[in-house]
């Protein structure tokens, strides 16, 4: 069963983490629904995996993106780049001046999360393994107690302010007008994302819009953000992991389970999101937070 599992989750994964629904508090609150004790299945070993799966996807599914973006940071300047017209993302990729300073926008971006993720580390971990929460006492006890009604919460709450912002910001700015205090803002969110149930991408996606980008732009950036994060995060974990832990058969049932869907999901996001709004995505959060709710009540 641990093997089913572990490409089970890598599929939530992949799912969760590129859709505004949060990776995290799936990753917690589907074994705690069907009361799945697994230690494995909430190992770091087990989460590097997944993060990895992940990061790998992204430059595969987004892998013209950052061509373009590499070969144009690196590319001299000519005279003709100033007075190019730019009607698409690829076009100011190829830019010099512009792919520099997106690169830049993506490392300010990450700085914030950065940030907080080494200094709250696993403070914000509300939802430790079944285990671990049965042996807690005073305030952690009390803390893993409540944490699936927290991430129920959580999910309602940060779904109606994603589709908020999308449906009352009239602005649809492309991705090349972002800039350096946008990109900052971005990031500010995206580390508030580090509380489980409030989502990396729909953070991301909700100050993009809020900032006035399309919500194609908002997408793009959004996944092409979480390279930089989602890297950092692993490396960061790995003091926490022996070697054989990485190369365990679940590692790699999770690792690309949840690569191929996070390919999958990547590509019909941002074609989705051409013609559609983020409401699908706020009722959906809103019908699995009053599940978790439901249950924790029932429980």
């Amino acid at each position: 069963m641990t093997h089913l599992w572990a490409v089970v989750l890598g599929v939530v994964q992949g799912l969760a983490e590129f859709l505004p629904i949060s990776s995290t508090a799936h990753l917690k609150l589907i074994p705690w629904l069907f009361q799945v004790r697994d230690p494995m299945l909430s190992s770091a070993a087990f989460d590097i995996a997944l993060h990895a799966g992940s990061l790998v996807a992204i430059l595969a599914a987004l892998w013209r993106d950052w061509l373009d973006l590499l070969v144009g940071a690196f590319r001299a300047k000519s005279a003709g780049d100033a007075a190019r017209d730019t009607p698409t993302h690829h076009d100011a990729f190829r830019n010099p001046t512009f792919a520099r300073r997106f690169l830049g926008f993506l490392l300010l971006t990450s700085i914030p999360g950065g940030i907080f993720g080494v200094a709250f580390d696993k403070k914000l971990e509300f939802l430790s393994t079944p285990d671990v929460a049965g042996q807690a006492t005073g305030l952690d006890a009390l803390t893993f107690h409540y944490a699936p009604l927290l991430l129920g919460v959580c999910l309602v709450v940060f779904g109606i302010v994603l589709w908020a912002s999308d449906r009352y910001v009239t602005r649809k700015d492309p991705l090349e007008d972002m800039n350096w205090w946008k990109a900052l803002l971005v990031g500010v969110a995206q580390a508030a994302a580090l509380i489980p149930g409030v989502s990396r991408s729909g953070s991301t996606m909700t100050a993009g819009r809020l900032l006035g980008l399309e919500r194609e732009a908002v997408a793009r950036y959004s996944f092409m953000a979480a390279a930089p994060i989602i890297a950092g995060a692993a490396l960061f974990g790995l003091h926490d992991v022996a070697l054989a832990q990485l190369l365990s058969v679940d590692w790699v049932l999770g690792f690309v389970a949840a690569a191929i869907s996070s390919v999958l999901v990547m590509r019909w996001m941002l074609s989705y999101v051409k013609n559609n709004s983020f409401a699908v995505f706020m009722w959906y959060r809103i019908a699995f937070g009053a599940l978790v709710i439901a249950v924790f009540f029932l429980r």
